[in-house]
């Protein structure tokens, strides 16, 4: 299949879609709004001027006025180690119960003015420095929030707990047994996330944690192939169990891990904006996308962080048919896949794929 640029489909169009959002983290969807408001309720210094808090966001120097002790040191690829740093600086604004509900709350307002019906989040809480050591009364806050939402009609969120790639095995399964033993409500899957180029591979660390969390009926969704090579996926299948690949876009470069993600149907939760932003591909014409597709492997679109990237879902869908020659059948297809690949329980997804296919009988001029 060949790609060409094409006119662009309208927003509007495409948040009309009903979708869900299978790779977002929670840590990337704080608005301007949201940190000014925290700062000024804890008190604490801005890195920056206000007006320019994003534009520092990616910048691989990135400092915060207050230290932390979050999951964003080190020195890996360009933009990605200051871009956990400033993730850390502002999860460490959240301080209370009702604030950290504000944030949850504020999650499912953005996602469903973007069109998401559903949403797979990634919460790490080694970010969210005031709750270490209290991480089930962190998810216990959000959920409030999330279930605030869902009672006002806004988008049904479901929790993937996040590990750190940084953190040691001991403190996975910690976690992880501890997630087993209360079950707090909302947490659907287990994830890891975090800079591979600086923490090397990974899978073997966290094989037993991840192994708890599938005997516990937990989902499983590995960061992978983004700033290191496929060597990462292999790990993530075949020693973490994934169902499911956040990022993965390296996989391109190796033809027999493509034939495994298509032989067992993994799909990758693609991210083109934030790829290029933090200069895993140069732009978006040298994006792996079309290439996944035309092998047959199933990719979703994802923004990952759209605060700080300054993005939103369909804006991202709307370049990527511009740039790759998309149609509006096309995004009909993302659309689907993005409800198939998601943790939403069966109900939600036979509700969207009902919804979707009505729309879809009808093109839009």
């Amino acid at each position: 299949m060949l790609h060409h640029p094409a006119p662009r489909i309208d927003e509007q169009t495409i948040r009309a879609l009903p979708k869900a959002e299978v790779h977002v983290h929670l840590e990337g969807t704080f608005s301007l709004l949201d940190m000014l408001t925290l700062a000024k309720e804890n008190g604490v210094a801005l890195p920056g001027p206000a007006a320019t808090l994003f534009d520092i966001s990616t910048h691989d120097t990135f400092r915060a006025p207050e230290v932390t002790t979050g999951g964003g040191a080190g020195a890996g690829s360009a933009g990605l180690s200051g871009f956990l740093r400033f993730l850390d600086w502002q999860c460490g604004l959240v301080r209370t119960a009702d604030q950290a509900a504000r944030v949850a709350y504020a999650f499912a307002v953005r996602q469903s003015a973007s069109g998401i019906r559903y949403s797979d989040v990634i919460v790490n809480p080694t970010h969210w420095n005031a709750w270490r050591g209290r991480e089930l009364a962190l998810l216990d806050a959000l959920a409030a929030g999330f279930d605030e939402a869902d009672q006002d009609g806004l988008c049904r969120v479901g929790v993937a707990y996040s590990l750190l790639r940084a953190q040691s095995a001991a403190s996975a399964e910690d976690a992880v047994d501890a997630l087993v033993s209360a079950r707090p409500r909302r947490v659907i899957a287990l994830s890891v996330d975090g800079d591979e180029k600086v923490s090397g591979r990974t899978g073997e660390k966290f094989r037993r944690a991840f192994a708890t969390a599938a005997g516990a009926g937990l989902h499983r969704t590995v960061h992978a192939g983004e700033s290191s090579g496929p060597e990462g996926v292999w790990d993530a299948i075949d020693l973490l169990q994934a169902e499911r690949i956040d990022h993965g876009v390296r996989s391109i470069e190796d033809p027999a891990l493509i034939e495994r993600l298509v032989t067992d149907g993994i799909s990758l939760g693609v991210c083109p904006r934030s790829n290029i932003t933090l200069g895993i591909f140069p732009s978006w014409a040298e994006h792996p996308l079309p290439a996944l597709l035309d092998a047959g492997v199933t990719v979703t679109l994802n923004t990952d962080d759209p605060a700080p990237l300054g993005t939103t879902l369909e804006s991202d869908w709307a370049v990527a048919a511009e740039q790759f020659g998309f149609d509006y059948a096309d995004l009909v297809g993302f659309a689907a896949r993005s409800i198939d690949a998601s943790f939403a329980d069966p109900d939600t997804k036979a509700g969207l794929h009902a919804e979707l296919s009505t729309l879809a009988e009808v093109v839009p001029a």
